[in-house]
Parts: structure tokens; sequence; C-alpha cells
């Protein structure tokens, strides 16, 4: 179910979580679906139990998951509006908060997009 790349920059557990994202948000995950256990996703995947944990910890903080105590963790009832403004806040906080400006994001943003109409 995961394909996950041990060699990208990108941190494992977000490649959890941006895989579990897209499944719920391609409604391959419905909410209620319950997720592979921590050890079962970790040993299919050669990677750490505890990289697992944290991916299902973040998320279930974010909203997207829900944690039953020996039961599992299972996909919550997600808007998937508020799913994409989450998102985007996760993304725009670290860069707030490392003193990029409003305008800076903004004139990035613009040169994004028209690099796309080009």
């Amino acid at each position: 179910m995961f394909l996950l790349n041990l060699q990208s920059k990108v941190p494992i557990y977000e490649q959890i979580q941006s895989q579990i994202l897209r499944f719920i948000e391609a409604g391959v995950l419905n909410p209620g679906d319950k997720l592979p256990s921590v050890r079962q996703l970790a040993m299919d995947n050669g990677i750490n139990p505890n990289t697992v944990a944290k991916a299902y910890a973040e998320m279930e903080k974010n909203g997207y998951v829900y944690n039953l105590p020996k039961k599992g963790v299972y996909v919550a009832d997600v808007n998937l509006q508020d799913s994409r403004s989450i998102q985007i806040r996760t993304i725009l906080e670290p860069l707030k908060q490392s003193g990029i400006t409003r305008d800076e994001l903004l004139k990035v943003i613009d040169d994004l997009y028209q690099e796309e109409i080009c």
C-alpha cells in the first residue's frame, strides 16, 4: 500500500503522512477505515516502528486519524477543504516563524504560478 523512498531527503514519517492524505483525498481511504498497525507498516517497509508511530501521532494531532487504544488507528471524517487548509498552514507556519514575510511568500507563489502559465 505504501511506497516509501528510503533514499529521499523527505523524512519517512512525512512520506507516510503524505501518502495517507493522498489516499483520503482520492477516496481510497474512507472515514472509519483501519490503517495498518504501527508494527505491521514498519515490518512491511523495513523501517523503525517509532517512525510510523510519529507519523500516526502527527496525523492524529491534525485530526486526520483517531486512535482507539488496543484496537488501532482509523481514518477520521475529514472535510477535504479543511484538509487542504491544514496542509498549507503546516507548510507556511515554519516559514513565517523563520522570518519570511508575507510579501516574500506572495512573490514566490506568484512566480511559481506564472511559470505554470508559460
